[in-house]
């Protein structure tokens, strides 16, 4: 078992699994308070479908990856980083920005459907909710598990966990627990996988630079040597590596990348929200 990769996992399994809880215990609690409670099993039904839509996707896509030649396999995994490393930023702004009202929208939508009568809706309703968040998921512990290479059971063993202490978090949403702060929890795991998709990004630029699909020249020159002090392959610089896409021999190109999109990242993310209020309607003007 892998710490760095378990940890890894871990974290995103957590992060991800936490929001696709949080969506389905305030659909479960507002059924519940509106007395529609024998509605849950198409909730139910609706994330279950969602979850093994979003597993067949991930398992195909690293089933791939693992099965193609050689140069195409490097160019497929180092794809699939950059597509993972794009989505958990897209993810976090997201949520960020949607954190507010996002309860106040599903709320709105389950008193359509139950209103309509459509109540395959309350189906289709968990189901789009859900695959979000499957989907980014999946995709990005595929990315995860490419950079780990023989490591990746442990990157899933870790999501494993992490989606298991989601659910339970899940249930305590439910029955109306508050025993975590839910905005320091999203603060700072954002904050981890900033680092964590900082990794992936230089890691697949690594591989583009490793097969010359970004061509030769002074970008791909090794930054410098740390093997001797803090080597990615044992120890303390394995488990960074694992976790945040250390490496101890990293390629110009891959450190600026890296170093570049953490401190931009970070300084986005870490922004104060905006409020934005309903614009003031300016009075009518009185006729004489």
């Amino acid at each position: 078992m892998n710490l760095g990769s378990f940890s890894s996992g871990l974290l995103t399994g957590l992060r991800e699994g936490v929001e696709a809880a949080l969506i389905v215990s305030i659909i479960l609690a507002y059924l519940a308070r509106t007395g529609n409670s024998r509605h849950f099993s198409r909730i139910w039904l609706g994330t279950a479908a969602a979850a093994l839509v979003s597993l067949v996707v991930g398992t195909g896509i690293y089933v791939t990856t693992r099965t193609l030649p050689n140069g195409t396999e490097q160019l497929f995994e180092g794809g699939t980083m950059l597509l993972a490393a794009a989505i958990v930023t897209w993810m976090l702004f997201w949520m960020r920005r949607q954190a507010a009202s996002v309860k106040g929208e599903l709320q709105a939508r389950v008193d359509r459907a139950v209103t309509e009568g459509s109540l395959w809706g309350l189906a289709a309703l968990a189901f789009m909710a859900i695959i979000r968040e499957g989907i980014e998921t999946s995709v990005f512990l595929v990315g995860q598990a490419d950079s780990a290479d023989a490591s990746a059971p442990s990157i899933f063993a870790g999501a494993l966990a992490g989606l298991a202490i989601a659910i339970l978090l899940g249930y305590g949403f439910y029955r109306g627990t508050r025993r975590i702060n839910l905005a320091s929890f999203f603060r700072w795991t954002g904050i981890a996988l900033v680092f964590i998709a900082a990794g992936l990004l230089s890691k697949g630029l690594h591989e583009f630079i490793e097969i010359g699909a970004l061509g030769s020249g002074p970008w791909t020159v090794t930054a410098f040597d740390l093997s001797g002090l803090l080597s990615h392959d044992t120890g303390i610089g394995a488990f960074l590596r694992a976790l945040i896409g250390y490496s101890a021999t990293p390629e110009i190109l891959t450190l600026g990348v890296h170093l570049t999109y953490v401190v931009a990242i970070l300084a986005l993310y870490l922004r104060p929200v905006r409020r934005t209020s309903p614009p003031s309607q300016s009075p009518a003007p009185v006729r004489s």
